[in-house]
């Protein structure tokens, strides 16, 4: 099965629950970009200027400050644009959330995963791309429709271990797989 999996996807279109769905069918393990970014660096550089009194609270209160967190991220991974991602991987299976489309670029160029996932739920809006400035139609090798139940988009992702499979084996995925119910 393969590893090294990026996670993508707008704010509340169900990244997490993928990743989720995945560790529990699969045993791939996660870590989302925000919770991984908060425990490396972004509590330490906060908690003073919003008065944290817990890394919890930091994170928690992380949607009203997406800007300036993707910013940080940005600077974080400067000038080695694929940091924060090795660090994630060296951490767990799954990184869950990129929002740069620059950080996925650096790590496309230094091969850093096997499979890139998108997650679309047509419904719910897309961020700002002062928050989220990547195209996951035109970057990901998967896309996954997140527009029913979450017994649907479990078994969507049931679909998934042939393509990882595929994947690990031959290393040779169709770009832009869309998967349907």
């Amino acid at each position: 099965m393969a590893k090294n999996i990026l996670i993508l996807g707008h704010m509340r279109h169900g990244k997490t629950t993928v990743a989720e769905i995945i560790e529990e069918e699969y045993g791939l393990t996660f870590k989302d970009s925000s919770m991984a970014s908060a425990e490396i660096f972004i509590y330490d550089e906060l908690k003073d200027k919003y008065g944290y009194s817990s890394f919890e609270e930091c994170y928690e209160d992380r949607k009203q400050h997406r800007p300036e967190w993707f910013q940080m991220i940005c600077d974080f991974n400067d000038p080695d644009k694929a940091r924060l991602a090795k660090e994630i991987l060296n951490r767990a299976d799954m990184y869950v959330g990129m929002r740069s489309n620059d950080e996925l670029q650096e790590c496309i160029k230094d091969d850093v995963f096997d499979l890139i996932i998108g997650v679309h739920r047509p419904l719910f809006p897309e961020e700002p791309k002062s928050s989220f400035d990547i195209d996951i139609w035109q970057e990901c090798d998967i896309i996954i429709p997140n527009s029913g139940t979450k017994k649907d988009l479990r078994n969507k992702i049931i679909k998934l271990k042939n393509i990882f499979d595929e994947k690990t084996n031959q290393q040779n995925l169709l770009s832009n797989t869309v998967l349907e119910n």
